[in-house]
């Protein structure tokens, strides 16, 4: 694992704005302590996203504004009622995996009722098991049905968080002789 960053996660956001309002990174790079390299490896990645999401959210907002005033009315409550199903989607799916988590515990202290040595003289230990566990998977369904429909997203998102993690542990500031020198014992 690489060396932690030098700049805070408030100080790289400062250079992301800095770099998106036209700054060059040699001049960030002076005044931050960092490499240009390092401004490189930390953010633009990030600031070409942003790059992206803004000009995605320029382009509808051009073509919302071509719509009639009516029609604009209607896609922002179309665009509200879909923000709050599925915040409510996930509210549900949240709560149904803190649900499915519960019930699965309780069939889990249901079985060490079952006696190993003759399983079948508890059979009503193993009916409430039995039930138990269905009403857990029924519970993390919708969970699981999110997460199904939204798979693609999740990978793109852990994979997007792996390669920020990757690129923030590669980041190395620079640092004098005399630091080095320190740092390991030399000085």
């Amino acid at each position: 694992m690489g060396r932690p960053s030098k700049l805070s996660e408030a100080q790289w956001t400062e250079i992301e704005r800095r770099l998106l309002e036209g700054e060059s990174r040699r001049s960030l790079g002076r005044e931050f302590g960092v490499s240009e390299g390092a401004i490189r490896q930390g953010v633009s990645a990030r600031v070409e996203e942003i790059k992206d999401v803004a000009k995605t959210i320029v382009s509808v907002e051009e073509r919302l504004a071509a719509l009639p005033i009516g029609s604009q009315i209607t896609t922002h409550s179309l665009a509200a009622k879909l923000r709050a199903i599925s915040e409510s989607l996930a509210s549900a799916a949240q709560l149904g995996a803190a649900t499915a988590h519960r019930l699965q515990a309780l069939a889990n202290t249901e079985v060490g009722k079952v006696d190993d040595a003759n399983p079948l003289e508890s059979v009503e230990a193993l009916k409430g098991v039995s039930a138990l566990t269905r009403l857990a998977n029924d519970s993390a369904s919708i969970a699981l049905n999110l997460l199904s429909a939204n798979k693609e997203t999740v990978k793109q998102m852990n994979d997007r968080e792996n390669e920020e993690e990757k690129v923030q542990a590669s980041v190395r500031p620079r640092i004098s002789r005399e630091q080095w020198m320190a740092e390991h014992g030399l000085a």
